[in-house]
């Protein structure tokens, strides 16, 4: 091993070099210099190469539980990479607290630290877990670091083809596919009025309102994956994404990635998103002009909560 640990920045990925290096980009508006952005992404690799992918459509009925549903899951995969990212990002961040996704649902505290720390890392270590543990390859990692309660870098990786999109505060967003780097901003599609809206977890109530509003959208899905709908979103893919909860670990880096890429991360009422606010319903758009048609649609419907 050398640096803080092995690095993966000559991986090879179909045939051609996958690399990390990011100073192409990096203008350090924060305090995360190049090379810790790309160890906290070499981290993020290495639990995808050794622990997720290997156990991917091999695990049996002992390696998967429930938490607070019998749909939401949690596999030896999350919990297993949840500790391996923050063993290693913890070499390169030691000032830093840690607020994983898995360590919160055991100490909810943990989320008292993304605002009263100076720098917190959070940590979903698989995203979209029930896709993951039913064997379809929509799922993905995702690693926050915030300073002072606001998001300074966020990383959406997809372990099955070793790429991702990342954002710092202040320097862009961008996405590394197989060693290809190019800068990112949101582009509207052709079709404004596509997005992602998680109709399962709204209430009843709300699902009957959200219903009678859909024929004013074009087209409405769910991934069951924060990291790919974000993704989608910054390159410009769909309009706009609600979120119905706001665990930290689901949309820190993504509405940091969006707006970088030039879109737009406020709750419903207009409150600017911060990783430290728990309640409410969030959306985001890739500009300004398809929120605000997204909000006159679903304004009536959120009114009513």
């Amino acid at each position: 091993m050398s640096g803080a640990f092995a690095p993966q920045s000559n991986k090879r990925v179909c045939g051609r070099r996958q690399e990390t290096k990011l100073n192409f980009l990096h203008k350090g508006p924060t305090m995360l210099n190049a090379k810790i952005i790309e160890n906290i992404i070499d981290a993020v690799r290495d639990a995808g190469r050794t622990e997720i992918m290997p156990r991917f459509r091999k695990l049996d009925a002992a390696s998967i539980n429930s938490k607070s549903a019998p749909d939401d899951l949690v596999t030896i995969a999350d919990e297993n990479a949840e500790k391996l990212i923050a063993s290693l990002v913890r070499q390169v961040l030691p000032e830093a607290d840690f607020v994983g996704e898995e360590a919160s649902e055991r100490d909810p505290s943990l989320m008292s630290l993304i605002d009263g720390s100076e720098m917190a890392v959070i940590i979903d270590p698989v995203d979209g877990t029930w896709n993951y543990a039913n064997g379809l390859a929509t799922f993905g990692s995702i690693i926050a670091v915030t300073m002072r309660g606001e998001t300074v870098f966020g990383l959406l990786y997809d372990p099955v083809m070793d790429d991702w999109i990342a954002a710092e505060k202040g320097s862009g967003a961008w996405s590394v596919t197989t060693g290809d780097k190019r800068v990112l901003r949101c582009t509207a599609p052709q079709v404004i009025l596509s997005g992602y809206i998680p109709f399962n977890m709204f209430s009843p109530a709300v699902k009957k309102d959200l219903f009678g509003v859909l024929p004013q959208f074009d087209r409405i899905t769910s991934l069951r994956c924060s990291c790919h709908e974000y993704r989608m979103l910054a390159q410009g893919h769909v309009g706009f994404c609600i979120a119905a909860t706001l665990k930290p670990w689901d949309h820190a880096a993504g509405a940091l990635i969006v707006e970088e890429a030039g879109g737009v991360a406020r709750l419903i009422d207009g409150t600017p998103y911060r990783p430290g606010i728990f309640t409410g319903t969030m959306l985001t758009a890739v500009s300004e002009d398809v929120f605000e048609n997204v909000v006159s649609i679903l304004q009536p419907v959120f009114a009513k909560q």
